[in-house]
């Protein structure tokens, strides 16, 4: 077998990996992190005393009133993550989450301690949407097929 054929082998194979890998690790991106922030979306919610005495007392959002921030901050976590399931205006959804994520890391010191490397990892997996898009297992491409016909 010559190198040339084997270098047309390898990317042939790499090319039906990548034709399968890439939309599972999207949509795998994508289900994460929407599943981590709506969580913590309903955690705020179902002990929302809490989650004011936090945004007063803990949190430092950066411009923003306690109270409003409170509100913005759940109704963010809430609303977001469903878009980036389901694919729907993926793209910049995505990167409103992406700076939600850095908005969450810079007004919580303790994060610095405790979750750093988890908001990094949500974070490097919001940008993985973001440069590469929804994929194909998303309603933004179902609408642009529907609309391409």
């Amino acid at each position: 077998m010559t190198t040339k054929t084997m270098l047309d082998t390898y990317d042939a194979l790499i090319g039906k990996l990548q034709c399968v890998f890439v939309p599972l690790l999207l949509l795998f991106c994508r289900l994460w992190v929407a599943w981590v922030f709506f969580n913590s979306g309903l955690i705020k919610i179902s002990s929302w005393d809490s989650t004011l005495y936090l945004f007063e007392l803990e949190y430092q959002v950066p411009l923003l009133p306690w109270e409003l921030a409170a509100y913005m901050g759940t109704a963010a976590e809430l609303i977001l993550p469903v878009f980036l399931a389901f694919g729907l205006v993926t793209r910049p959804m995505a990167a409103i989450l992406f700076v939600f994520n850095i908005i969450a890391v810079v007004s919580y010191p303790l994060l610095w301690e405790k979750g750093f490397y988890d908001h990094q990892l949500w974070g490097l997996m919001i940008l993985i949407v973001i440069v590469w898009g929804p994929g194909p297992i998303s309603l933004d491409k179902l609408i642009k097929s529907k609309l391409q016909s």
